[in-house]
């Protein structure tokens, strides 16, 4: 039963809500200020001196309030010195008239002179300020027992205004940061599905309408020829279903030998004459994955932006700084002339590509050759040692 009143682990790892935090350091500011009050009251002062001591009190609050807040660090930077001077002046001109029962207000003082002045001169500043404490007790006659509890309660004052001043400020600064990283990791998934889906329905969108013309061209002349195409445009159009579940899943496995064999069916189709030479051996299910899409992309370009009648896709071992490395080649003879400066894709088709084989430590590159081929060639480890994470916006 007693379960119920105790801290999960979960409730214990939970970090402390911003306002929770700085409502904890109000309560503190106002304890001390009020047993500043009590001490002045307990001396039985006159009704001005009890206004004048409610004033600055009040004063003191709001100026500590400002220097202890989240949100005041340029004002700090800009007013600091300012204000830390008005608080001093409260501070020890009032001790003029209520003695060291006002003492305790050297404190405060102590801890925004932390917050405000720049280190290593801030700590001396805060010896400063207690060692003048401590000396106007002594100079009004007080013992150097009630001395020194002054001196020490200044300290500990100070110490304790400063460390949870910082400390709020800590999780105020965190929970900013949460909340940036929440925002990127949901940007990332954006920007994932993005890419995918551009990756993936390109290609397939591509072979439909290819083959579609085809089927439309066939039914009158070549019927069962145009419903074998019909069978294809089915199969095709299943796997982009499939391809857009997946990609609400997040990471996606794909067959290298598997899309090799689709481009070449598609390809076939198109009436583009195509040579598939796969010799690349066994390879990470990442590495297999990216340069699948490279194939992807490529044919996908091929089937928008050229007109090519011969298209060539090799891969094979290659050597590098860092290790053994595959290279996969997509080459085709249809580049023209508005398209020999690096990019067959009028999209963002080849950012995506560039961006998944540089997240696995690859290169990629596209251009046309002296012979006027278009070649997108990428270049990635043998053995990809980042695993798939998949973005996923975080709670």
């Amino acid at each position: 039963m007693l379960r119920g009143f105790l801290r999960s682990d979960r409730q214990q790892r939970d970090t402390l809500p911003p306002q929770l935090a700085f409502a904890i350091v109000l309560m503190v500011l106002c304890g001390f200020v009020l047993i500043a009050v009590l001490n002045v009251i307990g001396s039985d002062p006159g009704p001005w001196l009890l206004a004048a001591c409610l004033f600055s009190s009040v004063t003191l609050f709001a100026i500590q309030t400002v220097h202890s807040y989240p949100g005041t660090e340029r004002f700090r930077e800009r007013y600091g010195l300012w204000t830390l001077l008005g608080q001093a002046v409260l501070t020890y001109v009032p001790m003029l008239f209520f003695g060291v029962t006002w003492g305790g207000m050297g404190g405060f003082l102590a801890g925004s002179s932390l917050l405000i002045i720049a280190a290593p001169a801030c700590w001396v500043a805060f010896g400063v300020i207690v060692a003048v404490t401590g000396l106007a007790a002594v100079v009004e006659g007080t013992g150097w027992v009630d001395s020194s509890y002054l001196v020490v309660s200044t300290v500990l004052t100070g110490l304790i205004v400063y460390g949870l001043t910082r400390l709020s400020n800590l999780v105020a600064e965190v929970h900013r940061a949460r909340e940036e990283l929440a925002e990127m990791a949901v940007a990332r998934e954006r920007l994932r599905f993005a890419r995918d889906l551009h990756d993936l329905l390109g290609f397939g969108l591509s072979a439909i309408t290819l083959k579609s013309e085809l089927t439309f061209r066939l039914v009158a002349t070549r019927p069962e020829r145009a419903r074998e195409e019909l069978v294809g445009i089915l199969q095709i159009s299943r796997q982009a279903l499939a391809d857009v579940r997946s990609v609400a899943r997040g990471y996606r496995e794909m067959s290298l030998d598997a899309e090799a064999a689709s481009a070449e069916d598609v390809l076939t189709a198109a009436e583009i004459e195509a040579r598939i030479d796969l010799d690349c051996g066994p390879l990470s299910s990442r590495a297999g994955t990216v340069l699948a899409t490279v194939i992807r992309e490529g044919v996908t370009n091929v089937l928008r932006h050229s007109k090519a009648q011969h298209c060539v896709i090799e891969a094979g071992p290659a050597s590098g700084p860092d290790g053994p490395l595959v290279r996969l080649v997509v080459a085709n003879d249809g580049a023209d002339e508005t398209r020999r400066t690096g990019s067959q894709d009028g999209g963002s088709g080849l950012g995506n590509l560039r961006t998944r084989v540089e997240e696995i430590g690859g290169r990629l590159t596209a251009g046309a050759d002296a012979a006027g081929w278009f070649r997108l060639t990428a270049e990635v480890p043998r053995t990809s040692t980042n695993s798939p994470q998949p973005n996923r916006p975080q709670p």
